[in-house]
């Protein structure tokens, strides 16, 4: 993970979509923690959250280099974020989207815990909006599946955020420079409760 989304090409795209992360923030798909590095100064706590519970020596010492206090949190066979209603601030995925099987549901869980005028800030890859391309990502999204443990490079993202409730207040389309362009087409954007 450090190795494929650690790329100085990624690093360079973290602070521009963690620019925005303020006050008590959630992170979905914590990782190996790439983003605290780059999470800025208004983030006074985080929360972290993964499927798998990693206790790697490089993770616990990126958290004891930390500027904010963290708390590390699993996620249940049941799905629902163990947190009240309009808990947090912001909210943050990267490269998480690819990967949740059920999409629906999570995203809904991201808008329970929001607050009403918190953002949700996601930096993921998906499908292009190159029909020719998003043809390839169709095609090769079974193997990609497969290889990529359970990543998808087919998701709408934009679709899918404002499908969940959000409505879309910023959002950037771009490529990954030297990355082939069926993995490398990325949405970074905030998005809020749509009232």
């Amino acid at each position: 993970m450090d190795w494929s989304l650690g790329s100085a090409v990624v690093t360079q795209q973290r602070s521009r979509a963690l620019s925005e992360a303020r006050g008590e923030v959630l992170e979905i798909g914590f990782g190996t923690g790439l983003n605290l590095g780059h999470y800025p100064d208004a983030v006074t706590k985080l929360a972290v959250l993964d499927v798998e519970n990693a206790g790697l020596a490089r993770i616990k010492e990126r958290i004891a280099r930390a500027k904010m206090p963290i708390e590390q949190f699993h996620l249940d066979a049941s799905n629902r974020l163990p947190f009240a209603d309009n808990q947090f601030d912001s909210v943050v995925s990267t490269f998480t989207l690819c990967s949740i099987r059920d999409l629906s549901p999570a995203l809904a869980e991201i808008r329970r815990v929001l607050r009403p005028e918190g953002n949700y800030l996601f930096f993921e890859h998906g499908r292009s909006d190159d029909n020719s391309v998003a043809t390839k990502q169709d095609r090769f999204n079974p193997i990609q599946k497969i290889i990529g443990a359970g990543c998808n490079i087919n998701r709408p993202i934009d679709k899918l955020v404002r499908d969940s409730g959000m409505k879309i207040i910023a959002m950037d389309r771009f490529c990954l420079a030297d990355v082939p362009r069926i993995m490398g087409e990325i949405y970074r954007g905030v998005a809020s409760p749509d009232k």
